[in-house]
């Protein structure tokens, strides 16, 4: 009988700039929320793989292990699977990266529920408890009695996002701390997602494949009532959607609404640059407590942006940027170096972009050809994945062979990006501008960029193993 489940996220232990704002991913805390509301004895939990160990050695006294995975984690979500089964407990396993491998995972866990899990999980404990049959559960692979994979039709996205339950944040432990959130300074980061899916088709990105490629959004009374669980005074929001203004008309009502009920929260969201283009969403933003904006500018060379199919140009980038600042919004923006017209020059005129612009802070990602991907299956077809170590799929490093550098050359590309955007003095003129969040950050990431290069001295000794390979690959490629 399935009755006591235990939620288990490994966190990721490689280190980014933003590793310090340590963030649980929603869907393990609102399958434990649904399964506590269903009477099950629940707890979840966001550790490194260590702690989790030290936690459950002499206490297994568990019925199912639901192990939650993105790529940078399946390794280790893999041993924790392995350690567990080993001990007579029965492990399910889910999350984008088993999503698109679940044989895979099927190598470690008895049973991989791919896509959503909102309706799927529930279904697969009433399985288990002899209710209903495996095979009427849908995105579950498994294994059958003759230990042939069977995998099911993957369940349709959720229409009424409305019908899943607020996130039990007590349910969570996070380092010893129930409710311990994210640090962000004096307040709790509480993430909230008020949308899923994108119809844009980036071909790096995995929430598309994921989601699907229709926006599904909560209501705004919905989301108001999350909202209303929280005090502005100990926390901070970050709306978790991959881009929280989709729909202007929708984010204006729920702004609005923010500011009639006079939240008063800080807040931060992932937008793209079209944000900009009704200059009363953005003034709404600000009153309603937007601080910072993450956005995926991804590249200023228009080849670039044409080849990852991005939909934005060069001129819209300086312009989100512009009209961001003038709000004193905080601009974090992503770049993405590897594309096959990627040339040193173009990564270094990035870099020189980004610091004639005055964009606060940057994270300059390696292009990471993601399990699920259009990339992927496109370096997987050329033959050109260096590896499956997954732990280092998260975008610090080279796992591709790019067309114009070396795996090298990249790599150095672009910890040589983080050095110059953040040196010193280019960190104390922001502080000179009133970036006060942006100098803080800096001198975080300043220090970070030195200590990564020291971490990572064995994978970068590795590296230079491939010197070379661009002559290779003109003859590959």
């Amino acid at each position: 009988m399935i009755k006591k489940i235990v939620f288990l996220e490994p966190k990721t232990e490689k280190k980014h700039i933003y590793s310090k704002f340590d963030l649980p991913r929603l869907g393990n805390i609102i399958l434990a929320t649904i399964m506590k509301n269903k009477n099950c004895d629940v707890k979840a939990y966001f550790l490194e793989e260590s702690e989790i160990y030290s936690r459950f050695d002499g206490n297994l006294m568990v019925d199912l292990m639901a192990i939650s995975t993105i790529t940078a984690t399946a390794l280790v979500s893999f041993r924790l699977a392995d350690y567990f089964r080993s001990k007579g407990i029965k492990v399910v396993i889910g999350g984008p990266h088993v999503t698109f491998n679940p044989k895979e995972a099927l190598e470690h866990a008895d049973f991989c529920i791919m896509g959503e899990g909102e309706k799927s999980l529930p279904m697969l404990v009433d399985a288990l408890n002899n209710q209903t049959s495996l095979k009427e559960v849908p995105g579950l692979a498994w294994k059958d009695d003759h230990k042939e994979i069977i995998i099911n039709e993957i369940a349709k996205p959720i229409d009424n996002l409305d019908s899943i339950p607020y996130p039990d944040f007590t349910l969570l432990d996070s380092g010893g701390k129930v409710k311990s959130i994210g640090s962000g300074g004096r307040k709790d980061i509480i993430p909230i997602q008020t949308s899923r899916g994108c119809p844009f088709g980036c071909t790096f990105c995995s929430v598309t494949p994921m989601f699907g490629r229709r926006f599904r959004y909560r209501s705004v009374q919905n989301v108001i009532g999350e909202l209303k669980k929280y005090n502005p005074k100990k926390h901070s929001i970050f709306f978790y959607d991959d881009n929280f203004t989709s729909s202007v008309k929708r984010a204006k009502e729920l702004l609005r609404e923010m500011i009639r009920l006079g939240l008063n929260f800080r807040w931060s969201t992932q937008v793209r640059t079209d944000v900009v283009k009704d200059p009363e969403l953005l003034d709404l933003m600000v009153k309603a407590g937007c601080r910072l904006l993450y956005i995926g500018f991804e590249s200023i060379d228009p080849e670039a942006l044409k080849e990852m199919k991005k939909h934005q140009s060069v001129e819209e980038i300086k312009w989100a940027i512009k009209e961001i600042r003038k709000r004193r919004i905080h601009v974090h923006g992503m770049f993405v170096f590897g594309f096959d017209v990627d040339t040193l020059q173009t990564l270094r005129a990035t870099v020189d972009f980004t610091i004639k612009e005055k964009i606060d802070t940057v994270q300059f990602l390696i292009l990471t050809p993601f399990p699920g991907t259009e990339f992927y299956s496109r370096m997987e077809d050329e033959n050109r994945l260096i590896d499956y170590q997954w732990d280092e799929y998260e975008g610090h490093h080279v796992k591709f062979l790019p067309k114009k550098m070396s795996v090298w050359e990249l790599q150095q590309a672009q910890i040589e990006a983080h050095r110059r955007f953040y040196t010193i003095k280019q960190v104390i003129l922001r502080l000179l501008r009133g970036r006060i969040q942006a100098f803080f950050i800096g001198i975080y990431a300043n220090q970070l960029n030195r200590k990564w290069v020291k971490w990572e001295s064995t994978y970068l000794k590795g590296l230079k193993s491939f010197n070379g390979i661009k002559k290779i690959l003109a003859v590959m490629i």
